[in-house]
């Protein structure tokens, strides 16, 4: 496993936006496998930088989402569809009619699930998937433990992570219960993954491991991390 150090989120940001902007530039065409949360917000921001310096064009870019919060509409502002909207697909050239994320809306779950395995095998497979990496190790709604042969399906959320959720929401009612996230399959599947951990106050650490073939890991961390805490989502 190759490390490489930074010495703030800024700098790591920095290179990871690096790892995903050769992708694109390598093949213009690339399916991007992409991750929410924190972690990676600092990384859209530098695409888009290089974007409206005209450094990157994303008009072939397809992209294939983690997960979505089953009952949240695209035009919801807790989605993750609306967070991509915000933070990437708003600010460049990439068609929206190749940018997919699980359908929130569609209520059962088997058909749901089916329908983005579906769009990923379509896809041709994702080239490149960003992760984020809970603070428990949790990738996507995909808790330790869960099973390597999953391919997308629906969770059941954690009573923590409701509880967590519903500071968004104007009552616990309107907190969704369940999500559709991709599984490990689907994740094993792709051709690079760089990964991220991060709550970026204090010296909490930020990671972006980068897995190649399947065999070869590199991680982007900063400077001043200490230990595995945060997290990726």
């Amino acid at each position: 496993m190759t490390i490489y150090t930074g010495k703030d989120y800024q700098d790591v940001s920095r290179k990871a936006a690096n790892i995903m902007s050769a992708q694109i530039i390598m093949k213009p065409d690339a399916v991007l496998g992409l991750a929410t949360g924190s972690t990676p917000v600092g990384m859209y921001a530098q695409l888009v930088e290089w974007y409206k310096k005209g450094d990157l064009d994303f008009s072939k870019v397809t992209s294939v989402n983690l997960d979505e919060y089953k009952g949240l509409s695209g035009d919801n502002d807790q989605s993750y569809r609306y967070f991509m909207n915000q933070n990437l697909f708003d600010h460049v050239n990439i068609d929206k009619e190749r940018t997919f994320v699980p359908d929130g809306l569609e209520e059962d779950s088997d058909k749901a699930c089916a329908q983005y395995n579906e769009i990923i095998r379509k896809t041709g497979g994702v080239d490149m998937q960003l992760l984020g990496i809970g603070g428990n190790g949790h990738i996507g709604f995909n808790e330790p433990g869960a099973a390597f042969e999953k391919e997308t399906h629906c969770v059941d959320l954690t009573e923590s992570t409701i509880k967590a959720n519903a500071r968004f929401f104007e009552s616990m009612d309107e907190v969704p219960k369940q999500a559709y996230t991709m599984g490990i399959k689907n994740i094993m599947a792709a051709k690079n993954s760089p990964h991220g951990n991060g709550n970026f106050q204090g010296r909490s650490p930020v990671q972006f491991p980068v897995r190649t073939d399947h065999t070869e890991c590199s991680g982007i961390y900063s400077a001043a991390s200490s230990g595995s805490h945060g997290c990726g989502r």
